[in-house]
């Protein structure tokens, strides 16, 4: 990794790349300045077999406290945060993928252009929205796209359509590669009632989520006929469950809470991430006991 030196740092800590503050190091973790340098990364790795992984905000990793191998890419830099909108006057705006989807739906909001209000509040990136496929019971931000700009392992470029790209709930095709930027046809509205939606979303959705706690994350997808991982929960009488510093949130219970001023974990030597992983694997199992319904993790366990 030495020719990469300017912009990759070994053994870092990614409790501090990921929402719950928990987990390990890895090998390299990289923080490319251009394309170019992306690419040429890229490309090395594969020669090398070097595994290769992308963290936006880090809002549904968890990484296991032994740490990982080969390298952590993060797309923070300018290069691959901008945002660009209304070309040639149509509804049409293109953004990186270190873009953060409230920034992404702020500036559609401003610029008139309505479809994605509604997903304000889901926490992460333009790139890990959609490699998630993320979304509401009613909208995902795949229907809005219009094409997404990949880099390939190998180190080469594809521009994929709408028609290329195959999105299915909570999923997409997308995460073979890493998303540059993506590009998509919104619909044109009134701003000010756009605004008004988008002030209405974000508010029932603050007053359902427990965003008062700094560490929290949605632990579970709903199910494909729509029922809610919540009510799941909750009809087998796990709300409020705790496994050493992980708990199930008594506001929502489809979300698990790391608590802050709690040393068990320090005293006893008991680790978090195995916290986090029992407690989600306790849902699964009663839940399928009872209801016979097989809960998907929204957190993707590295």
């Amino acid at each position: 990794m030495e020719e990469f030196r300017s912009f990759i740092r070994s053994n870092v800590c990614l409790a501090d790349y990921t929402r719950l503050g928990v987990g390990g190091t890895v090998e390299y973790f990289a923080e490319p300045e251009s394309e170019s340098q992306l690419l040429s990364l890229l490309e090395f790795c594969c020669n090398k077999n070097v595994p290769v992984r992308v963290i936006g905000t880090g809002s549904n990793v968890i990484v296991p406290d032994n740490g990982i191998a080969g390298i952590v890419i993060s797309l923070n830099k300018p290069a691959f945060c901008g945002i660009n909108s209304g070309v040639f006057g149509e509804p049409f705006i293109t953004a990186g993928a270190g873009v953060k989807l409230v920034q992404l739906i702020t500036q559609a909001v401003t610029d008139g252009f309505g479809g994605i209000e509604g997903l304000i509040g889901i926490p992460g990136t333009v790139g890990g929205v959609l490699c998630d496929n993320a979304g509401t019971s009613n909208d995902n931000i795949g229907q809005w796209v219009e094409s997404v700009r990949v880099a390939n392992l190998d180190g080469t470029i594809s521009t994929l359509s709408k028609g290329e790209i195959t999105f299915g709930y909570r999923s997409s095709s997308l995460d073979t590669g890493v998303i540059l930027e993506a590009t998509f046809r919104l619909e044109l509205g009134d701003v000010s009632e756009l605004s008004k939606r988008m002030q209405k979303c974000w508010i029932v959705r603050k007053s359902q989520q427990p965003f008062s706690e700094l560490r929290t994350v949605m632990a579970f997808n709903s199910t494909k006929t729509g029922t809610s991982a919540s009510d799941l929960i909750e009809q087998v009488n796990l709300k409020g469950t705790r496994i050493g510093n992980a708990m199930i949130s008594e506001q929502n219970s489809n979300f698990i809470v790391i608590e802050q001023n709690n040393n068990d974990n320090k005293n006893t030597g008991r680790s978090i991430v195995d916290d986090i992983k029992r407690l989600i694997q306790l849902v699964q199992d009663r839940i399928l006991e009872k209801t016979d319904i097989e809960l998907e993790p929204s957190l993707r366990i590295w």
